[in-house]
C-alpha cells in the first residue's frame, strides 16, 4: 500500500516529467552537433575539391604548320586553371582556364610581335583567352572528351577536346596531393577570325592545342 500511495503522488509524475525532458533535451544536442559536425564536414570537402595548376610544372602549348611543310608551336605562358571535382576519378570534372593573350611566346620577338598585332590576337583590345567546360564525357579508364566553351578574340565557339587523366600523388615536396593532365584537340583559327589575311597555305588554318599540367589540391 505505502508503494501504492507513493506511485500515486504528484510528485513522481514531476520527476517522471522532468526526467523525460532532460533525455529529449539532450538528444536535441546530440542531433544539433552530429548535424553541425556533418556540415562542417562537407564545408571542408568541398574546399578540398578544388585543384589549380602548378605554374612550374604546367603549359599551354599550341602548334600550326607554316606553308604546308612545317611545324611552328608556341605557347602561352600566363594562364590559371582551376579544376573542380567531388569524384576521386575526376569523372565529374569541371575545368576553367582563363589565359592572357599578351604572353604569347614563339621564341622570336618579331612574330610573337605580329601575332599580339591587329592581323592576329589583338591583344590590346582582346587581352584573355578563356575555356570553361560544359561536359565531361568517359571514353575508357582514364581518357575522356571534355566539351566546352572557349572565347578567343572575343569570339566563343563550342569544342571538344581529349582529356588523359595521369593519375593522382603525394608531392614529396610539397606533401600535397597532385594531380595531372594532358588536355589536346584541334580548333581552326579562322571560328574565331585570326589572321583571316593569311591563307592556310601561308598558315595552316588548324591550329594542334596541347596543354600540359599538374594541380595542386588546395
Amino acid at each position: 500500500m505505502q508503494l501504492l500511495q507513493r506511485l500515486d503522488k504528484p510528485e513522481n509524475d514531476i520527476q517522471l516529467f522532468t526526467r523525460t525532458k532532460s533525455e529529449k533535451q539532450q538528444n536535441m544536442k546530440k542531433l544539433f552537433f552530429i548535424a553541425a559536425a556533418f556540415i562542417t564536414f562537407s564545408a571542408f570537402t568541398v574546399i578540398n575539391d578544388t585543384w589549380t595548376n602548378d605554374d612550374p610544372h604546367s603549359q599551354l602549348g599550341f602548334t600550326v604548320t607554316h606553308l604546308g611543310i612545317s611545324d611552328v608551336s608556341g605557347t602561352f605562358n600566363d594562364f590559371d586553371v582551376v579544376v573542380k571535382s567531388v569524384k576521386p576519378d575526376f569523372s565529374d570534372a569541371s575545368f576553367e582556364l582563363t589565359a592572357k593573350t599578351a604572353s604569347i611566346d614563339t621564341r622570336v620577338e618579331a612574330r610573337n610581335n605580329h601575332l599580339k598585332s591587329p592581323d592576329f590576337f589583338d591583344v590590346a583590345k582582346y587581352e584573355t583567352l578563356s575555356f570553361k567546360s560544359t561536359g565531361l564525357v568517359k571514353v575508357e579508364d582514364n581518357k575522356y572528351k571534355l566539351n566546352g566553351n572557349l572565347t578567343l578574340h572575343g569570339i566563343t565557339r563550342p569544342v571538344t577536346l581529349d582529356l588523359v587523366y595521369k593519375g593522382t600523388v603525394e608531392n614529396p615536396m610539397t606533401k600535397k596531393a597532385t594531380s595531372g593532365f594532358q588536355i589536346t584537340g584541334t580548333i581552326k583559327r579562322s571560328d574565331f577570325h585570326i589572321g583571316d589575311n593569311f591563307p592556310a597555305a601561308m598558315i595552316s588554318d588548324e591550329v594542334r592545342i596541347k596543354a600540359d599540367g599538374e594541380f595542386i589540391q588546395q
